[in-house]
């Protein structure tokens, strides 16, 4: 049975979930960051261990989340930063995720339905001043519609004294393999398909960064580096995945897509292991920042 949140909300967001056959309209989707049921499951399953799952025990330990906290994660995708936070403070009831897309949380929500998985965007966060203890947002602030608003909000529902940490990835130059997928992109999609790819890193930038928190209104922020390695098990299935996988999979026809196995398959062989695997840097900076 889903357990229910003990924070209290100033209004409660519609929670229903999709069915799952529901495909929402794709170019639309893609203009708004959208995927439908089938691209969350395989983000879940070959994203989140490939890139994501690595990073949610440091940016809770850069939250300084202990046992008991109330935590929030921000865009949280299908979870993997949520469920790690729950198994730190100690019981998925002090744990909400939010996510302006509804097949991320349907996916979310099968994994560990106890915890408060809500519709919702970063830029209007329906929870009371000072809810939590700790906010985190990995790897999402990249693809806020406003990310002054999204962050000034995820402050304000911090309690004094505790801790916003948010994890973006460095820039694509220090990400090789994706560096040569978008410029691969570019040649055989088009220009649409390359920058789709190229948003995820576009807060790579330290001076930017830290501009874009001093605006937000943020102090004592610290901004640390990390190495990070992406991993899938071919070159084949990380080509497939991150196609099929991201919003801009309708861009690119079935031809296209294996025209691109094709050419990884002679120009980035450089990214295999000795067992064929495909393995590379994906660094990323984590933001601590407390409110003024």
């Amino acid at each position: 049975m889903k357990e229910t949140s003990t924070l209290s909300a100033t209004r409660r967001p519609d929670r229903r979930r999709p069915a799952a056959g529901d495909r929402p309209a794709t170019r639309d989707a893609a203009a708004r960051g959208q995927v439908d049921r089938e691209a969350a499951a395989l983000y879940e399953r070959f994203f989140v261990p490939a890139l994501f799952a690595q990073w949610a025990q440091p940016v809770l330990d850069s939250a300084t989340v202990t046992q008991g906290a109330r935590v929030l994660d921000v865009a949280c995708g299908t979870g993997v930063l949520a469920r790690a936070a729950a198994q730190r403070v100690g019981a998925a009831r002090l744990v909400v995720g939010i996510d302006p897309n509804e097949a991320m949380l349907a996916v979310a929500a099968d994994r560990e339905p106890a915890i408060d998985w809500r519709t919702g965007c970063a830029e209007r966060i329906d929870f009371d001043d000072a809810s939590f203890d700790a906010v985190l947002c990995q790897f999402g602030l990249m693809f806020f519609n406003d990310r002054q608003a999204g962050l000034r909000e995820m402050m304000r529902v911090l309690r004094p004294g505790g801790t916003l940490a948010v994890s973006v990835w460095d820039t694509l130059e220090r990400s090789p393999g994706f560096a040569a997928l978008a410029a691969m992109l570019d040649r055989i999609v088009g220009t649409a398909a390359g920058d789709a790819l190229r948003v995820p890193f576009s807060l790579g930038d330290v001076d930017v960064l830290r501009e874009l928190f001093d605006r937000s209104g943020m102090s004592d922020v610290r901004i640390d580096t990390n190495a990070g390695t992406a991993r899938f098990p071919s070159l084949e299935s990380w080509i497939r995945t991150n196609v099929r996988g991201w919003a801009f999979s309708d861009l690119v026809s079935d031809a296209r897509l294996q025209q691109l196995v094709d050419e990884a398959g002679r120009e980035m062989l450089d990214l295999q292991t000795a067992h064929g695997e495909v393995a590379f840097a994906a660094p990323a900076h984590i933001v601590v920042a407390r409110p003024r």
